[in-house]
């Protein structure tokens, strides 16, 4: 699907095998949700631009290089806060920007509650983090709130996806890039991803 990046990688699959076993513990689940998380901020920031930086090594003088964009880790709260955390330890020059969004259970609408985004901008790159990518509208919400701000390089990086998520994503941000462990089979009536992995929010707050 264009603009969205599953890596094949045998490690997300053992992780997100087990991140989806309902008999997961809530401490495992975090853990797992991290160490995905850690492998696919590998993937998002591959082709991030660098700049040279002149360094002594103990030996002699060397040119190596450092990112060159000012970064911007922006979870969802609150599921994205299982993310957000190692994707700054990935990134720890990056800023932390929270937009807070929870789903209506009966419109399946995002309700948009919090954010402390700096207007304008004090970063190039917004990185927003989400466990999951449903029907796409607190994805969605939260990338337009950025946009009115000012950001306009934005990518989302997800554990898992349906394929309506993503495509309604695509249609309402077609410039965002999109990374994820999976995109599974479908939303169910109650707009939950099958097979899924539950409430991502409930399962890494043990709530």
């Amino acid at each position: 699907m264009e603009g969205v990046i599953v890596p094949e990688h045998a490690l997300i699959a053992h992780k997100l095998t087990r991140l989806r076993d309902k008999e997961t513990s809530s401490v495992l689940f975090r853990n797992l949700a991290r160490e995905i998380t850690q492998i696919l901020m590998v993937e998002v920031t591959r082709d991030l631009s660098t700049i040279s930086d002149n360094r002594e090594t103990p030996l002699s003088p060397f040119t190596g290089s450092k990112i060159a964009s000012r970064i911007g880790i922006v979870p969802i709260l609150r599921a994205g806060l299982g993310m957000s955390d190692v994707a700054h330890e990935m990134l720890p020059m990056a800023r932390i920007l929270h937009v807070g969004l929870f789903r209506d259970e009966e419109t399946l609408e995002p309700v948009y509650y919090y954010d402390k985004l700096p207007t304008p901008p004090n970063i190039d790159l917004a990185i927003v983090v989400d466990p999951m990518l449903a029907t796409g509208g607190s994805a969605i919400a939260a990338v337009s709130r950025l946009k009115e701000t000012g950001i306009e390089n934005i990518r989302f990086v997800g554990l898992i996806a349906s394929p309506e998520g993503v495509s309604a994503m695509r249609d309402a941000h077609p410039d965002v890039m999109i990374w994820l462990a999976s995109v599974d089979e479908r939303l169910n009536e109650m707009g939950y991803i099958i097979p899924g992995l539950g409430d991502a929010g409930d399962r890494i707050m043990d709530t």
